[in-house]
């Protein structure tokens, strides 16, 4: 059986990822070139050249300032969902920081797309066993479909024994369907390889054979990921700190396009709902 997987972007600034936030301040981001939209189209041309579409989690931060390309990537047929407004990590929040952050990225993206927003990604795939709490808040909020538990043990996020495949939760507040970032199983050991870092690092024969395996084995669709800062080798460096988390950010990014424009020939694409419907029939 040939499946058809989610290809997702996370839509935010280079300087707004998670490992970075000690050393950039968010009421420094507007100090820093915007790069994020050229990025973003850089992946819309990739994208329509092979005909793929895709969901894209866009930060309620950039939304606001960038409306113009929220209402481009609609345009292009792909869907939009939400990554909060602030791109906080879920656990350093109480409930109600969290509920904050998650309508007022909802309701920008509402306001100019003009329909609701269902679809929920958390920054750094942060909802772990410290903020299970925020799925009845989700619901509650709105949102019926989340991807922000990576079933992986790693030191910012994960929860290592949580269900690989799509899978209904229900919460006080009514069900919730979570799609994971894809994780293959080899000799008891998960590997992540749904994309970020871990596709930029890997071998693409590599990534592609586990993919596969997921595939035929685990008789599943995959979640791949991807930000647009990704696709942009000329990013300025940041001084951070940790030589871990300045790896993690720039390792092999001058080979990911090309990457993408192989994977696309080699697996079908379509957006999360659309593969959500398909497999679960919902």
């Amino acid at each position: 059986m040939e499946f058809v997987n989610a290809f997702t972007i996370d839509v935010e600034e280079h300087f707004q990822v998670s490992a970075f936030e000690a050393t950039i301040a968010r009421n420094q981001w507007g100090d820093f070139p915007s790069r994020v939209v050229a990025n973003t189209k850089r992946l819309l041309a990739l994208l329509a050249e092979h005909a793929v579409k895709a969901t894209f989690f866009v930060l309620g931060w950039t939304a606001k300032r960038h409306p113009a390309l929220v209402r481009e990537i609609e345009a292009a047929g792909h869907e939009i969902a939400s990554h909060g407004f602030w791109h906080r990590i879920v656990y350093d929040q109480s409930p109600n920081k969290f509920r904050e952050d998650i309508r007022l990225g909802r309701d920008v993206l509402q306001e100019i797309v003009g329909h609701r927003v269902t679809t929920y990604r958390a920054p750094s795939f942060s909802i772990t066993r410290r903020s299970l709490w925020a799925r009845e808040i989700l619901v509650e909020e709105g949102f019926d479909v989340d991807s922000s538990v990576f079933p992986i043990h790693h030191d910012r996020y994960g929860i290592p024994d949580a269900p690989l495949d799509i899978h209904r939760i229900d919460t006080p507040a009514g069900p919730l369907w979570e799609f994971p970032p894809s994780v293959a199983c080899i000799g008891g050991m998960r590997l992540p390889v749904g994309g970020g870092g871990y596709f930029r690092l890997y071998p693409l024969r590599w990534t592609t054979a586990l993919l596969r395996r997921i595939h035929r084995l685990d008789q599943r669709p995959f979640m791949f990921y991807m930000h647009p800062w990704e696709v942009d080798p000329g990013q300025p460096r940041i001084a951070v700190k940790s030589r871990l988390s300045r790896f993690r950010h720039y390792v092999n990014l001058s080979g990911t396009e090309a990457k993408l424009s192989t994977l696309f020939q080699q697996f079908r694409f379509a957006p999360v709902a659309e593969v959500i419907r398909s497999v679960r029939n919902i």
